[in-house]
């Protein structure tokens, strides 16, 4: 009896065991698993932009070239804790002794105006009608050195080209500079043939080159026997002509100079 009794408990064991296998969950969560443990998980797509699909570089135009308000704004206020000594070969002194005020004030005053917006001939404009500048001289070479200040040209640019600017301090009377530059009396100094197109005794002379390009001869009196004799030459294509021309009116301005003091 004890064998048999053991054999009847161990039947229903067994046939607990195969029901168990057969349940429809435990056969699904088998599978579900082996399927996942299979299957490669997925790749996040690729944040790369295909080369394709690129922006090309924008090529800069001239408007993104010059300099923004931020820039100019910049610079103005660097400029009011600095003491500018030179501007458009010209000193602080100079503009002063001309004027009544130095470069820091010129600046200062245009930059308020708005000029930094401004093209050349309204700068100059503004000069003129605003703020009393009445020299025709002194109204271009404020211009110019505001606009050099500002980024808005480079040293010697004007707005047709490069422009050349030498002059020379004389010791005798501007009535005897001026007749050094009258035909018939250039010889001893300037041995080339120039064409004076037009002249206002003791002020000006416009001339043309023997290549055809303009030239601006502008006198001025420094009292007693002292005068200046200022030259310009414009339309020159690059920095590199303006060295040479500097150096060869340089040399020439020279010659009139040892030329007229020699005489004395």
């Amino acid at each position: 009896m004890t064998t048999g009794t053991a054999v009847k408990r161990k039947a229903p064991a067994k046939k607990r065991s195969a029901t168990a296998a057969k349940r429809p969950g435990a056969a699904t969560k088998t599978v579900r698993t082996a399927t996942l443990a299979k299957t490669p998980a997925k790749r996040k797509p690729s944040a790369k932009v295909p080369s394709t699909a690129r922006a090309k570089p924008v090529a800069p135009t001239k408007a993104s070239l010059k300099p923004s308000a931020k820039s100019v704004a910049t610079k103005a206020a660097s400029d009011a804790t600095v003491i500018i000594r030179t501007l458009a070969g010209i000193s602080t002194a100079a503009v002063a002794k001309a004027t009544g005020h130095g470069w820091n004030y010129w600046l200062r005053v245009l930059d308020t105006a708005g000029a930094a917006k401004l093209p050349h001939p309204e700068i100059v404009k503004l000069l003129s009608k605003s703020l009393g500048v009445r020299s025709p001289w002194w109204l271009q070479m404020i211009t110019v050195g505001y606009e050099q200040a500002r980024g808005l040209r480079k040293p010697n640019q004007r707005s047709q080209g490069f422009v050349a600017s030498v002059s020379r301090t004389v010791a005798v009377p501007i009535q005897a500079l001026y007749a050094a530059w009258q035909e018939g009396k250039r010889g001893d100094w300037l041995p080339d043939g120039i064409e004076v197109r037009r002249a206002t005794k003791n002020k000006s002379m416009k001339i043309t080159w023997p290549d055809g390009s303009g030239i601006d001869v502008n006198f001025f009196d420094k009292g007693g026997n002292k005068a200046v004799v200022a030259i310009e030459q414009a339309q020159l294509a690059d920095p590199g002509t303006v060295a040479t021309v500097k150096n060869l009116w340089g040399s020439t301005l020279d010659r009139l100079k040892a030329t007229l003091e020699g005489k004395r």
